[in-house]
């Protein structure tokens, strides 16, 4: 099984979207500092998941969440934090 994630961080108000095989210890590399492009919004708080079976199909939706389409589908589908923005 596949997930796509899409994380938030409070602090800095930002969003990421990720794809893994296990979204607890992806979140815990994300928070810890282990993955760069990461690193410098910590604390991270995972609001959405979507599961896939194939690493493909998983792929095609990250790619998609990661588009300016993508981007209004979270915006419209996503319950956010409190005063989050895009």
């Amino acid at each position: 099984m596949y997930y796509v994630y899409v994380l938030y961080s409070v602090s800095f108000n930002r969003m990421y979207v990720g794809m893994t095989v296990n979204c607890e210890v992806r979140l815990k590399e994300h928070n810890s500092g282990k993955t760069p492009s990461t690193r410098a919004f910590v604390p991270w708080v995972l609001i959405h998941t979507e599961n896939y079976l194939t690493r493909g199909d998983a792929r095609i939706r990250e790619k998609y969440l990661k588009s300016a389409a993508g981007r209004r589908w979270r915006k419209e589908h996503i319950q956010w934090p409190r005063g989050a923005t895009e």
